[in-house]
């Protein structure tokens, strides 16, 4: 039972080196380079010319030339067998209707379809500047929300370094019963960059959504209101059917 949960992370830590390649600031100007440092207002970039420092409120948005042009043939191919999704965002409302459910967004979020990877992926939302992220797994699992807790954090353990489970609590979204669980850890990929997590699991019979949001740990204490909103927005706008099997090819 736990290879469906393990792709799942692997899903989502594969979106994270979303992690700067080409900075766009507000005048126009274009930066490439690797990120080396963060803070809550400054991001450090290593360049060819040496090393910059960027006022986070100059950055327009960040690129990923590397992610976009070098994708792997057959992972194209899986792509473009996923299952098309009928989505809008209007303002800072989204409606998924081939999931049957809604989030409420912070303002100038958008919906990023390079987060989709696999069929039980109904979503995948990014921040303006893609240095905040959402996504909504629905994957069905018979066990109890405590060990669907567990099997998932299994999984994070064996995909993040440094991994460390912070927290979780019971809270009640869409009339349900369903668990917060904060954790961490460095994406070994990515020059091992801290990146902390939230995610929201929401039972339906034997169907769980999993709402998870993330950014780079420097960033997260600030963004922690806003996280905790989103999760918390979920809502089901219809009755959820047997989510896709995860474990297929």
């Amino acid at each position: 039972m736990l290879r469906p949960f393990t792709i799942c992370l692997l899903f989502l830590t594969a979106a994270l080196p979303a992690l700067a390649e080409e900075i766009v600031l507000k005048d126009g100007t274009k930066i490439v380079g690797h990120m080396t440092g963060i803070t809550t207002d400054k991001i450090e970039v290593e360049t060819s010319y040496g090393k910059v420092q960027l006022n986070r409120g100059d950055i327009l948005t960040i690129n990923f030339p590397e992610n976009s042009s070098g994708k792997a043939p057959d992972a194209a191919a899986a792509k473009q067998d996923l299952p098309k999704i009928d989505e809008t965002l209007t303002g800072t409302q989204y409606l998924n209707r081939t999931g049957k459910f809604s989030l409420t967004l912070p303002p100038e979020w958008k919906i990023d379809p390079d987060l989709r990877h696999s069929p039980g992926t109904f979503a995948g939302l990014s921040s303006k500047d893609k240095m905040r992220f959402a996504m909504v797994i629905q994957e069905e699992y018979p066990g109890s929300l405590d060990s669907y807790r567990e099997v998932t954090m299994l999984g994070a353990r064996r995909t993040l370094s440094n991994f460390e489970e912070l927290a979780h609590s019971n809270v009640t979204i869409d009339g349900k019963a369903a668990l917060l669980v904060f954790y961490r850890g460095a994406v070994q990929k990515s020059n091992n960059l801290p990146v902390e997590f939230l995610s929201a699991f929401i039972p339906s019979g034997n169907t769980y959504t999993k709402v998870t949001v993330w950014c780079i740990e420097p960033l997260f204490h600030d963004m922690q209101p806003a996280f905790e909103k989103i999760v918390t927005s979920y809502r089901t706008t219809g009755r959820i059917t047997a989510a896709a099997d995860t474990t297929k090819p």
